[in-house]
């Protein structure tokens, strides 16, 4: 099936087949989800709210995250923001969305009805309706009356689904708007790579804010009909119990959720054979090569690494599931969209030479919203650029290495930061690393690492300096190593290294 809208998607369900679930609850069928987002965008529409009418939603992550998303989406645009966020921050986002309409959990207290109602942007209440299983709600809306709006009834395929803003690390963050084509086609595109069935069943650990656990977590197996088992955010300790409960067939996840997973699967071996998984899926960040290998060992099942943006609403690239061949190292072949790499001048390469990866397709952006000096930077011939440096060999696998903007600038030598990891991985001591640049007032840059140590595992920074050393090259081995409990991630649980200095008291 190749839905052109959210609403179309929805439709690849049998009526009594579960579409999501959670812990302890009843599952809501399909009937019962296509029944509430007929409910909300009747609700919305008879508050004037219309088509491509902006629509935030601050909720914790678990069914009704993925419900109201759904739901928002079909009829209008859904902007779901991270509950966890300050006022400040919910006033940036409110204002630069230009958001119609606020939608919290009802009890649940937020900064974001405070700034709602200083910014005069109308609070509906969501309530919960678990008789009618799990992520089932109605909306209520503020008792003053509302006109109904001029653009009624579902979503067509070239409205806007769903905004989201970049991660703004570097500069003032971007508004990305998907169109229902585009978020369609990415779920289509990952349906397809994985081989998803109406049998398969998604266990969602992912935040419902964000576009990998949007698209790959949510819609994707709802396209084919299949199950999401939502749980309320990522817990480690909670996982293989999860699991145990959800009897997933996979799950999606970032790479420092699968290094929190191995943590503590050695403890739960007989979960996982019980209830074994088709296969697991890591995006986001990359996988260092060492955990998708200790991966495969523990739960023995394929690991594939994919490739995904938010500009791309998600997926570009995957490795193949077998009988396909698996690259450990890279993000896989083109998956969806047609891929390249591009020299300086916006030219594509041949085999085995890096430069920029580039994307088109369904599935990618029209562009960033009021801003036309970063669509003048990011497309040119028509070819959408990534701001990753990457290379494809003769087969087509795809190995990034690192985002442009990461490269460390040491006195002119260019340094990839993902390389310095992989040597480090290999230590036995070391659990979890990233290497990223501090300042240097002759050379620009220098190059430090951030550390995590295996648990009970011992080792000196020199030491850690000298075995590098035997695999790097001088001016690429860490001046500073730094040891650390845990290192400071971003609000969807990836290393970030832009940034990484100041918010380690190094800038």
């Amino acid at each position: 099936m190749n839905a052109g809208t959210v609403l179309e998607l929805l439709s690849a369900g049998s009526d009594d087949a579960t579409a999501l679930s959670t812990p302890g609850g009843a599952p809501l069928s399909y009937r019962e989800l296509r029944a509430v987002v007929g409910e909300t965008i009747a609700a919305l529409n008879a508050h004037g709210i219309g088509r491509e009418d902006r629509v935030a939603i601050v909720l914790d992550n678990g069914p009704h995250a993925a419900s109201s998303f759904l739901a928002i989406a079909a009829g209008t645009t859904a902007a779901p923001l991270n509950a966890g966020y300050r006022a400040e921050e919910f006033e940036f986002y409110l204002t630069d969305l230009r958001a119609a309409l606020l939608i919290v959990e009802a009890g649940k207290p937020s900064p974001a009805i405070e700034i709602a109602t200083k910014l005069g942007v109308q609070v509906a209440r969501l309530h919960q309706v678990p008789a009618r299983g799990a992520g089932a709600f109605t909306l209520e809306f503020p008792a003053e009356a509302t006109a109904a709006t001029t653009r009624p009834g579902p979503a067509s395929t070239d409205d806007i689904a769903l905004v989201l803003h970049t991660s703004g690390t570097t500069s003032r963050p971007k508004i990305v708007p998907l169109a229902q084509r585009n978020i369609c086609a990415s779920a289509a595109n990952i349906r397809t790579t994985l081989g998803l069935t109406a049998s398969d069943r998604a266990l969602n650990i992912m935040p419902l804010f964000h576009i990998h656990g949007l698209i790959a977590g949510v819609m994707a197996p709802l396209s084919v009909g299949g199950a999401v088992w939502c749980a309320p955010g990522f817990n480690a300790l909670k996982f293989f119990g999860w699991m145990s409960e959800a009897r997933p067939t996979w799950y999606t996840a970032v790479p420092t959720m699968h290094q929190t997973i191995l943590m503590r699967a050695r403890s739960s071996l007989e979960i996982i054979r019980d209830h074994p998984l088709r296969f697991i899926r890591s995006s986001s960040s990359s996988l260092p090569p060492q955990v998708l290998h200790e991966l495969e060992a523990v739960f023995g099942t394929p690991v594939v690494e994919a490739y995904g943006m938010t500009e791309a609403a998600h997926q570009m690239a995957c490795n193949p599931l077998p009988p396909g061949i698996r690259k450990p190292g890279t993000v896989g072949i083109a998956a969806g969209p047609e891929v390249c790499i591009l020299d300086d001048s916006g030219q594509p390469v041949g085999p085995n030479v890096p430069g920029e990866i580039a994307i088109r397709g369904a599935n990618v952006m029209a562009g960033y919203e009021s801003n036309p000096t970063a669509n003048a930077e990011a497309f040119v011939h028509g070819w959408f650029r990534t701001g990753d440096k990457g290379v494809m060999d003769d087969a087509g696998y795809i190995s990034i290495v690192g985002r442009l903007k990461e490269i460390i600038n040491r006195g002119g030598e260019k340094i990839s930061p993902r390389e310095i990891d992989e040597v480090l991985m290999d230590h036995p001591a070391v659990q979890q690393c990233v290497t990223f640049a501090v300042p240097h007032d002759k050379l620009g840059e220098e190059v430090a690492v951030v550390v995590v140590l295996r648990e009970g595992a011992e080792v000196t920074e020199r030491e850690l300096r000298d075995y590098a050393a035997t695999r790097l090259a001088d001016f690429k081995v860490p001046k500073k190593v730094l040891f650390r409990p845990e290192i400071p991630k971003g609000a969807t649980g990836k290393l970030q290294r832009i940034g990484l200095a100041q918010k380690l008291g190094l800038a």
